[in-house]
């Protein structure tokens, strides 16, 4: 809560899941550098923030394009009472962070979040480092800087070491180089953008009515009205087998005609839509396009 001392105003702090120098951490001063961060510690923490008034918006990983879904959070977004207003794309860039004074020869072990371990495997097995699974990046920096054991490190970003006063023995370990996470930014009330203001992103949930075909005749409407879905991914929800619940991205507003009959022609074949969000997309979008062509 330190972080809250430099901003009394809850409409200047932006809320996120982690330790100080998380990477939702580093998120967030990139992409709103003008707020305040502060670090809760459940994404469930973050919402309430935003609900309760707070913090003015929250900062939250969806998706890594290494470690795929982030765990449980298609879950938690339906009902976190908040709105998607905008996304955010963070390249990774992994340090091998230790206490000063700290040699690469001397670090036996390494701590970190799983999917950061497992992200720089190549440079652990070439160092001979044990990786040691800890609760995430950041909190194992902030650990390491207290212990002032030399033999331990910790995978974690760059800020992190600036934080917990940790020194870099070696940078951008991770073994992919389009190691990117995706965030969405949220807020208590939504933000749509004006329907001729380019072409937002629309994000929704829904389910899918249990009857055969179900899902090909509920999508078959953004194909007929040409519609371009980003993103379709499934998850059990109330513990069923029988049903699934489904997380969209779509480009296109929903006050437009091509995007609107594909709602409507959804809404037929399924229960529960449910938009969460409709927001401009980040310019990450369009390099990744370009890189496709």
């Amino acid at each position: 809560m330190s972080e809250l001392s430099r901003s009394k105003d809850p409409a200047k702090i932006i809320a996120f899941q982690g330790e100080l120098g998380a990477y939702s951490d580093l998120a967030c001063r990139m992409s709103r550098p003008e707020m305040t961060t502060l670090p809760c510690r459940t994404f469930e923490d973050a919402f309430a923030a935003v609900r309760n008034g707070d913090a003015g918006l929250a900062m939250i990983p969806i998706e890594n394009s290494v470690a795929g879904r982030v765990a449980d959070i298609h879950h938690l977004l339906p009902e976190s009472g908040l709105h998607i207003i905008g996304e955010h794309y963070q390249r990774i860039n992994h340090h091998l962070l230790a206490v000063k004074g700290t040699k690469l020869e001397d670090v036996t072990e390494v701590y970190s979040h799983i999917h950061a371990l497992n992200q720089c495997r190549d440079f652990l097995k070439e160092h001979d480092i044990k990786p040691i699974v800890a609760v995430d990046t950041a909190g194992s920096a902030k650990d390491i800087a207290q212990s002032g054991d030399t033999t331990k490190a910790v995978i974690a970003s760059e800020l992190a070491g600036e934080i917990y006063g940790l020194t870099s023995l070696a940078a951008d370990i991770e073994d992919a180089e389009h190691n990117t996470t995706r965030f969405i930014v949220m807020s208590k009330d939504p933000v749509i953008p004006h329907p001729k203001a380019g072409v937002p992103v629309t994000s929704f949930v829904f389910r899918v009515r249990n009857v055969p075909a179900a899902l090909y005749k509920a999508l078959g409407g953004f194909a007929t009205n040409g519609v371009n879905m980003t993103k379709l991914e499934s998850y059990i929800v109330d513990g069923s087998f029988v049903a699934a619940q489904f997380y969209a991205d779509v480009e296109g507003h929903p006050d437009n005609r091509n995007l609107r009959l594909a709602l409507e022609e959804l809404e037929f074949f399924t229960t529960n839509v449910k938009i969460l969000g409709i927001y401009p997309p980040h310019p990450y979008r369009f390099q990744l396009r370009g890189d496709e062509e």
